[in-house]
């Protein structure tokens, strides 16, 4: 569960993170995530998320919401099955929140911007 959220910040589970960061649908967190075009996020910078098989994935996009899907992502997710959903961080921390239980969901957060 992300319990909270600022700039720079993400709590997950009672863990403070500071830096970019995957949540994966079994609650492993793998932070120092890095995408390869800083604020644009392709299916290369999620693919070990993908390859987890997850109903969902929701990308919180910054405290402004600055980093932006390519323009393909939720097409190629859409063809393995997996529904997109992105947000400015607060709004996808609530999203992800409600998946959480009902969902196999996965997540990927910029932390700044």
């Amino acid at each position: 569960m992300i319990e909270s959220c600022s700039f720079g910040t993400l709590v997950v589970d009672g863990k403070t993170y500071t830096s970019d960061l995957i949540i994966y649908p079994d609650g492993r967190v793998e932070d120092q995530w890095w995408r390869k075009n800083g604020h644009r996020l392709s299916a290369g910078d999620i693919g070990k998320l993908v390859r987890a098989e997850p109903e969902v994935i929701v990308a919180g996009t910054g405290v402004s919401g600055r980093m932006r899907p390519a323009p393909n992502l939720e097409k190629k997710l859409s063809e393995k099955g997996i529904r997109f959903l992105t947000a400015p961080n607060s709004e996808a921390m609530k999203t992800y929140n409600e998946l959480l239980f009902v969902k196999k969901v996965g997540a990927c957060f910029h932390l700044t911007c």
